[in-house]
């Protein structure tokens, strides 16, 4: 691996973050760093537009939000790995037409696939002793008794989706689901520099496991980082993309950084 890169003051007008495990750790004293929330809010202040891009769902998230107490608000949230809301007026509301696209797109494939995707699930039943289940989302989510015993069945789905290439399963942990190739973290993001005017090289991004790879890309965010606590496969491409590992775990990495990248008091912001 390659050491990190050097400090440097970044044009930065937007930054996204994973939630769990990347800001937010359970069962500490303060779940998301006091530190980073005021860095966040001042960067806000300052015309730093602000993503929590998590698999969570919506009132998944605000929950989790609440019992932080989180005094710093995101701009906006991308949700399930694909849905977009927008921070307006004290609650969120949904980014249109991009919501509508996903859920339609979704529907359209899963129903294309409807036949073959029951004959799998069931196969996946009696092959793992793990909880499957259908939601709104995927019509296959599986939470498996072990990251072992998820390899195995994301194998499975993995090989399914060769002959249903728009397919593509989203893994966090034990836990993965599947959606649509066009919809992801990374190009969500991408949809949210589109509707703010901005580009890869003024966005920055943050992530610790599996689901967030698609937006640790050059291509997608400049700037680069994992907390200490990132997964091997995420280290790996941070530091393949020519990113940041953190030596800090979750939100005091992120914090680590911010500070590297933006500085560490006022980042250089390119106004329009």
């Amino acid at each position: 691996m390659t050491s990190n890169p050097g400090p440097v003051v970044a044009p930065l007008r937007l930054i996204s973050t994973d939630f769990d495990g990347t800001i937010h750790e359970d069962f500490a004293h303060s779940p998301v760093p006091e530190a980073l929330q005021d860095r966040l809010i001042s960067l806000q202040g300052q015309g730093v537009t602000w993503v929590i891009n998590t698999g969570r769902d919506l009132a998944s998230l605000m929950e989790s939000m609440g019992r932080a107490h989180l005094r710093a608000r995101p701009d906006f949230v991308v949700t399930v790995e694909r849905e977009i809301h927008r921070h307006v007026g004290g609650h969120y509301e949904s980014v249109e037409p991009w919501n509508g696209a996903c859920i339609r797109d979704h529907a359209e494939i899963f129903e294309r696939h409807a036949q073959p995707l029951a004959r799998l699930s069931a196969g996946l039943e009696q092959r793992f002793d793990a909880t499957f289940y259908r939601d709104m989302w995927s019509p296959i989510c599986a939470i498996a008794r072990t990251n072992a015993q998820m390899d195995s069945i994301q194998s499975e789905l993995e090989r399914f989706c060769l002959g249903a290439p728009e397919l593509v399963p989203v893994r966090n942990d034990v836990y993965v689901r599947l959606s649509h190739r066009a919809y992801s973290k990374g190009t969500a993001l991408q949809e949210i520099q589109r509707l703010l005017g901005l580009g890869a090289g003024q966005t920055f991004a943050a992530g610790d496991h599996l689901n967030d790879l698609s937006m640790l890309r050059r291509t997608v965010a400049h700037w680069l980082a994992t907390p200490a606590n990132g997964l091997p496969q995420v280290r790996s491409q941070v530091v393949a993309e020519g990113g940041y590992l953190a030596s800090k775990v979750c939100g005091e990495g992120v914090l680590e950084a911010l500070n590297r990248f933006a500085g560490s008091t006022t980042p250089a912001i390119q106004r329009g």
